[in-house]
C-alpha cells in the first residue's frame, strides 16, 4: 500500500499541473493563431489590394518616431497582427513612402494625420520635410487633418499645402523647455550619499542627484542651444505658413491674451494667425477631399492607401545597382557593454556588424546614423575602435546623427571620416562623469550595520553599504578626468584641433547641430539622404549604387510569420481602435534617472552620458 504523501508534495505536484497545463494552453493558443493566419493569407486572393488611380497616401505616424524598432521585427509583426496601437513607427518607412509615392502616378495627394503621434525628434521631423518637399515638387498637393495639435504634431502638418483642422480643436504651441526632477533634498532626508565624479563644469547629466535646483552653468549652457533650436522651429513654421516671424513670435508670447480676444475659441484663433486654413470636422474633411479625388467604398469616405500598406504592395523602389553599396547601421539609445536588442546600443553587438562588414566586399562605404545621448564610455571607445579599424580595411564610413548624438554618441563619431548632423541634432557635451550611491547611513536607521576585516586598505571598501573611502574617491576621480583627457584628445586629432580649441567647446557644453558646425565639431549639416550620398561620393561609386540598412537576419521560422502576417495585414488592414495614452512624463523621467543612478551596481561606470531631452 503507498504510503500518502505529505502536504508540501501535494503543494509542489499541485504547481507544477498547474505550470504544465499552462504551458499546453499558451502553445495551443499559439498553433491555433498561426494556423488562423495561414488560412487568411491563403482564402480571399479576390482581396488583395490593388492602389487604384487618385489614391491619396495617408502618412500616420503611430506611437514615438524611431530610427529602428525596439526588440525584433517578429514582436513588431505580432503587435500588427494583435490589433494593438504600434508604440513605435520606423522614420525611413515614412520618408521612403513618400519619395516612392512622389513618382507614383496613382497617388495624387498626401493626407497627413498626426493624431496618432506621440513623439518625434526635430531632426526626425527635418528628415520628413525633405522628404515632403520631394512630393510637392512632383506637383502633388497635401493636406493635414487634424482634431488638436501638440508642438511636434503642428510641425509636421504645418508641412502640408494645407491644414484643416476640427472646429472644436486647438493648436497647442507654447516653446521649448528643459526641466528635470532635482533630488539632493529628498535624498538628504534619507541620508543617502550620492558620491559624483565629474569632469567638465557644464557636464549637468547628474546634477539633479547632487542639487536641489538646476546649476547657473547648465541654464546658461541649455538656454543657449534649446534657444537655437527653437529658433529653428519658428523659421520653419513661419517659411511653410507665410507668417512673418515677428509675428508668429508674438502670437505664441501673446498666447492667453490672443485665446481670450477670440473668446477662448482655440480654433477661431490658430485660423486668425495663419496656423490652419480651414475650420471643418472629419466627415466634412473627408466629403472635401472625395471631391477633390475620388470616392471610396464603405465609410473611407474618398480613395486612399496607408503609407504601411503601400510599402507592402509596391515593393522595392530602384532595381539593384551594379556600383557598389552604401552600408547603413543604426545606432540608436544609451550605449553599454554586451548584447543588446534593438533599441539599445551595446558595444558587443554593434562591433559584431561593423566586424562583419569589414569582410563584405560589396560594401564600399558605412553611413552610421546615431541617435544617442550616450552611456558607457568604455562602451563607446570599444565601438570607436571597431570604427577606426572599418576604415582602414579600405571602407568609407561617414557618420549621420540623428536626433541626439550627444557625449558618448559623440563619441564614437571620432571614427568616421565625415560628420553629418541634422541642423536641430542635439550634440557635444564632451564630458564624462561618474556616480556611486551608499547607503550605510540609511542602513544604520533600520539598525543594519556593516563590520569585517580585509587583507589590503581597499579590501571591502568598495561596498553600496558603506561610507565611501576616501582613497576610493580619489582613484575614481582620477579615473573620470583621464577618461575625460582621453576625450579630448581623440576629439582634437579626429577633429584637427587643438585641445585648447576642444577645451573651449568641451566642458560638457550641448549644442545644436548649427552650432556644432560652427564650432568645427560636425562637417556638415543636411538630412540622412545626404550622408548616403557623401558616403558614396567620398568612397567613389558616383550615382550607381544602392543603400541598404543592416539588420539582424530573420531565422526561417521568423521570415515566414512575418510574410504571413504581413499578407494578411495588407488585405484586412491593421484595427486602430483609438488614440493610445501618452507616456506618463513624469514617471518616465523619474524611472530613467533611476537607472542612471543604479547603474554602478556595486562599482563605479566612468559614463559619457547626455541627459539632454527637450520637452
Amino acid at each position: 500500500m503507498t504510503a500518502p504523501r505529505s502536504f508540501l508534495s501535494r503543494f509542489f505536484i499541485g504547481i507544477w499541473h498547474f505550470i504544465d497545463g499552462a504551458r499546453k494552453v499558451v502553445l495551443n493558443a499559439v498553433f491555433f493563431l498561426i494556423l488562423y493566419l495561414v488560412i487568411l493569407a491563403l482564402i480571399d486572393t479576390a482581396d488583395t489590394l490593388i492602389i487604384q488611380p487618385d489614391t491619396a497616401l495617408i502618412l500616420r505616424p503611430q506611437g514615438t518616431v524611431v530610427e529602428e524598432y525596439s526588440g525584433t521585427p517578429l514582436d513588431y509583426a505580432l503587435e500588427q497582427a494583435a490589433g494593438s496601437v504600434r508604440s513605435e513607427t520606423r522614420l525611413r518607412d515614412l520618408t521612403e513612402a513618400v519619395r516612392r509615392a512622389a513618382e507614383d502616378d496613382r497617388i495624387v495627394r498626401l493626407v497627413i494625420d498626426p493624431a496618432y503621434l506621440w513623439r518625434i525628434g526635430l531632426a526626425s521631423l527635418h528628415e520628413l520635410e525633405a522628404a515632403v518637399a520631394e512630393f510637392k515638387a512632383a506637383g502633388k498637393p497635401v493636406v493635414a487633418l487634424a482634431d488638436t495639435l501638440n508642438q511636434q504634431q503642428y510641425y509636421l502638418a504645418a508641412l502640408a499645402d494645407e491644414v484643416w483642422l476640427n472646429p472644436k480643436g486647438i493648436v497647442w504651441i507654447d516653446g521649448f523647455a528643459a526641466y528635470r526632477n532635482y533630488y539632493a533634498e529628498g535624498l538628504g532626508k534619507l541620508e543617502v550619499e550620492v558620491n559624483l565624479f565629474r569632469a567638465g563644469d557644464y557636464k549637468s547629466a547628474v546634477e539633479p542627484w547632487v542639487r536641489s535646483d538646476m546649476s547657473p552653468e547648465a541654464k546658461e549652457n541649455n538656454l543657449f542651444w534649446i534657444g537655437n533650436l527653437w529658433q529653428q522651429y519658428l523659421e520653419t513654421i513661419s517659411r511653410h505658413r507665410g507668417i512673418p516671424l515677428e509675428d508668429l513670435s508674438a502670437a505664441i508670447n501673446e498666447y492667453a491674451d490672443r485665446v481670450d480676444a477670440a473668446d477662448g475659441d482655440f480654433a477661431r484663433f490658430a485660423l486668425e494667425i495663419g496656423l490652419v486654413d480651414r475650420l471643418m470636422g472629419r466627415p466634412e474633411a473627408h466629403l472635401a477631399l472625395a471631391q477633390q479625388g475620388a470616392p471610396a467604398a464603405g465609410s473611407e469616405g474618398f480613395r486612399q492607401i496607408d503609407y504601411r500598406n503601400y510599402l507592402a504592395v509596391t515593393g522595392l523602389k530602384k532595381p539593384l545597382a551594379s556600383g557598389g553599396k552604401v552600408v547603413v547601421v543604426v545606432a540608436e539609445g544609451e550605449i553599454v557593454r554586451g548584447v543588446q536588442p534593438q533599441g539599445i546600443v551595446g558595444d558587443v553587438t554593434l562591433s559584431e556588424k561593423l566586424r562583419n562588414l569589414v569582410e563584405d566586399t560589396e560594401a564600399k562605404a558605412v553611413v552610421l546614423r546615431i541617435d544617442s545621448p550616450g552611456g558607457d564610455a568604455f562602451a563607446a571607445e570599444k565601438i570607436r575602435s571597431e570604427i577606426q579599424v572599418l576604415r582602414e580595411s579600405g571602407k568609407t564610413v561617414v557618420v549621420s546623427m540623428g536626433n541626439v548624438a550627444a557625449s558618448g554618441g559623440y563619441w564614437i563619431s571620432m571614427g568616421a571620416d565625415e560628420i553629418w548632423a541634422s541642423p536641430s541634432s542635439i550634440t557635444g557635451s564632451i564630458g564624462v562623469y561618474g556616480i556611486l550611491p551608499t547607503f550605510g547611513r540609511p542602513l544604520e536607521k533600520l539598525g543594519i550595520r556593516t563590520d569585517g576585516v580585509g587583507t589590503t586598505p581597499l579590501a571591502g571598501k568598495l561596498r553600496l553599504d558603506r561610507p565611501l573611502d576616501p582613497d576610493l574617491r580619489r582613484i575614481f576621480q582620477r579615473a573620470v578626468d583621464r577618461t575625460y583627457e582621453d576625450f579630448i584628445d581623440l576629439v582634437a586629432e579626429a577633429r584637427r584641433m587643438s585641445a585648447q580649441d576642444v577645451l573651449d567647446v568641451a566642458e560638457g557644453r550641448v549644442w545644436s547641430g548649427i552650432q556644432a558646425k560652427e564650432r568645427g565639431l560636425v562637417d556638415q549639416t543636411g538630412t540622412l539622404q545626404e550622408a548616403i550620398d557623401a558616403a558614396a561620393r567620398i568612397a567613389g561609386l558616383g550615382s550607381d549604387y544602392r543603400a541598404v540598412y543592416d539588420e539582424r537576419e530573420l531565422s526561417p521560422f521568423e521570415a515566414f510569420l512575418i510574410e504571413i502576417i504581413s499578407t494578411v495585414m495588407v488585405r484586412f488592414g491593421p484595427g486602430v481602435t483609438g488614440i493610445p495614452d501618452l507616456p506618463g512624463t513624469m514617471a518616465e523621467s523619474v524611472l530613467r534617472d533611476l537607472r542612471v543612478l543604479m547603474r554602478s551596481s556595486g562599482g563605479l561606470t566612468v559614463a559619457a552620458h547626455c541627459l539632454c531631452d527637450v520637452e
